[in-house]
């Protein structure tokens, strides 16, 4: 098995739905008599609500190089939000940080999925660290909610999700944004934040729902089991 680095504490909600997440995978393939060798580095989530973006970037390159240092062999950042942080720190490194583009891209092409709604807090729908990997590496085009229901989807996230709240409010917001994407002819929506799929369950959408949580975790997993091919890194950033 290979060793992974885990990059957590944004929330440390998420981080440990993606700690369990990626033992259980890796026990269904080795029994649970074993345990894939982690290295987890939790930073503090205040980092990420300064919102400044080379401190956010130094920090995460600084943790990367000290997982790879530690004897990591790839890095998995727990969270949507950071990979804002992948062009930047992935020419820097040695080994691939996995990005959870890839993990959507994987699904959605499994179930031929070409345009699809994202969720999330601010920084991760106004940003383009996942339409735009989704559009170069698979050809998928991602549509956006109204500035309005950004900034109230970044209030959910910001000041509820993130801090292990789970309101019906929340939900039902999350719940009209979904029936408005269907409407301007999205396939399926991405639950862009690591709570959100905490927070909604596909049973309660006969709609799909991409949760990048189990499935970043499943592309960590295969990863550790080397079951599918090698992410190399090209030079221009991407893995």
């Amino acid at each position: 098995m290979r060793t992974l680095g885990m990059i957590g504490g944004t929330s440390w909600h998420s981080t440990i739905v993606y700690y369990k997440l990626i033992n259980e995978l890796v026990s269904e393939k080795i029994g649970t008599q074993a345990n894939p060798q982690l290295i987890i580095y939790s930073i503090n989530i205040e980092l990420m609500r300064q919102q400044d973006h080379d401190k956010i970037n130094a920090k995460y390159l600084e943790v990367s190089k000290k997982l790879q240092e530690a004897g990591a062999e790839a890095i998995l950042i727990c969270a949507n939000t950071p990979h804002m942080t992948y062009s930047y720190i992935q020419p820097q490194l040695d080994i691939p940080v996995l990005h959870i583009g890839e993990a959507i891209g994987r699904e959605a092409k499994r179930q031929g999925l070409t345009k699809l709604g994202l969720l999330g807090n601010k920084p991760t729908v106004t940003g383009k660290f996942i339409p735009d990997y989704l559009k170069e590496n698979f050809g998928i085009e991602t549509l956006l909610p109204p500035h309005n229901d950004i900034l109230r989807s970044h209030y959910f996230v910001s000041q509820e999700l993130t801090q292990g709240q789970f309101t019906d409010k929340a939900r039902e917001f999350y719940l009209k944004q979904i029936k408005l994407f269907q409407q301007q002819g999205a396939e399926g929506v991405i639950l862009g934040c690591t709570e959100l799929p905490m927070l909604l369950d596909q049973e309660e959408v006969e709609f799909p729902l991409i949760a990048t949580t189990q499935l970043h975790a499943q592309l960590a997993a295969d990863f550790i089991m080397d079951e599918k091919p090698v992410l190399k890194k090209k030079l221009s950033g991407g893995i």
